[in-house]
């Protein structure tokens, strides 16, 4: 399926193309994400499959008119007459869509005090009453010694969401932020928040050391 053609005539894709490019441009003004790392994600309206970002492209460059995405299957495939690359983190978008039939939409970003404070190798507490009253659990940090998360490695994402079905996110350790949402919008709230949240974690430490 070529996401930008079906999205000519299909209203639901177009929706949910709408939902990815807001996600991908907020983020990027934002500076969560930053050149053309990160990857986002939408469960496609069949419920079966998915819209990924493309490899190599940067969130900035993504549009309503589905450039920069690709549509595949949960794990990793590409659809008959999609056209392009996904990304590298298929396999993780794919994998918490099979277990999380809830989640519409994943956002993975390299976003800078997350990844500063993953290297604690703790979770990030809920530092600030916002937080707890958005996320209510600690973020887990998943210590991952690999750029792309590998297939062998997916059993410890699908326990943590297992053990927390609510979970809105987690911290790969040097990787950054992984959020999820009932669509691609709400994910990149939810990673906003992570980023916020580790921020004020490493200054309220630095603070309280002087």
């Amino acid at each position: 399926m070529d996401v930008r053609k079906t999205a000519e005539t299909d209203g639901a894709v177009k929706s949910v193309l709408d939902d990815l490019t807001l996600a991908a441009h907020r983020a990027y003004a934002r500076g969560i994400q930053t050149g053309s790392g990160g990857n986002l994600s939408a469960r496609a309206p069949d419920g079966q499959s998915m819209v990924v970002k493309a490899s190599g492209g940067s969130f900035a460059d993504c549009t309503a008119e589905g450039e920069g995405y690709i549509s595949t299957d949960f794990d990793g495939a590409p659809l008959p007459g999609a056209t392009g690359k996904p990304t590298r983190e298929a396999l993780l978008h794919g994998a918490i869509y099979k277990v999380m039939p809830e989640v519409g939409g994943v956002m993975h970003c390299h976003s800078p005090w997350a990844i500063a404070f993953s290297y604690r190798l703790k979770d990030l507490p809920m530092v600030t009453f916002h937080s707890e009253l958005k996320f209510g659990c600690e973020i887990p940090v998943v210590n991952i010694q690999a750029p792309v998360v590998p297939q062998e490695e997916l059993f410890k994402i699908e326990e943590l969401f297992s053990k927390n079905p609510s979970l809105p996110a987690f911290i790969l350790v040097g990787h950054g932020i992984v959020a999820v949402g009932k669509n691609a919008v709400d994910a990149e709230h939810a990673a906003e928040m992570v980023e916020e949240t580790a921020q004020i974690a490493i200054l309220k430490h630095l603070y309280l050391k002087q």
